[in-house]
C-alpha cells in the first residue's frame, strides 16, 4: 500500500514538475519575441526617412490594370523590423484593392535591412507602420 502511495506521490511530482517547465519555457519564449510598439531607438531605415521615400518611389510598380482602372489611394502596411533589422510579418492593415494592397507588400518585403530598434542598449523587436501610396499622374 505505501509502495501504491509513494509511486503515485512521484508520478504526481513528476508531473507538476513537467507542467512547470513547460510554463517556465513558454514564459521565456514569450519575453524573448516580444515585439514593441515604442522603444528608446526607433528602428531606421538606412539613410532615413528621405531614402524610405525614395525607395519606395524607386521601386513601386504601378499595377497596369489598377492604373487603367484609375485605383489610387494609400496601402497601410504593418511589419516587424526584427533584432538583426531584417522584415517579417509583413501585412496590409489597410486595404485600397487587391492589386495595389499586393505590390505594396512585395516593395516592403524586399526593402534593404533596417538599422534596428533598441531598448535599454539590447536591439528589439519593432512593429512599425507605413503608408504606401499609389497615385495616377
Amino acid at each position: 500500500m505505501k509502495t501504491k502511495m509513494t509511486t503515485r506521490m512521484k508520478a504526481l511530482m513528476f508531473m507538476l514538475a513537467l507542467i512547470f517547465s513547460f510554463a517556465t519555457t513558454e514564459a521565456h519564449a514569450q519575453k524573448k519575441t516580444k515585439v514593441y510598439d515604442i522603444v528608446e531607438v526607433m528602428p531606421q531605415y538606412p539613410g532615413g526617412m528621405q531614402e524610405l521615400m525614395q525607395y519606395l518611389a524607386k521601386n513601386i510598380k504601378y499595377p497596369p490594370k489598377a492604373e487603367k482602372k484609375g485605383i489610387e489611394g494609400k496601402v497601410m502596411i504593418n511589419f516587424i523590423v526584427e533584432k538583426d533589422g531584417s522584415i517579417s510579418n509583413v501585412k496590409v492593415v489597410r486595404h485600397i484593392h487587391p492589386l495595389l494592397d499586393k505590390e505594396a507588400e512585395r516593395v516592403i518585403k524586399a526593402m534593404p535591412k533596417w538599422s534596428p530598434g533598441k531598448q535599454e542598449g539590447k536591439p528589439v523587436r519593432v512593429k512599425f507602420n507605413i503608408p504606401v501610396a499609389f497615385r495616377l499622374k
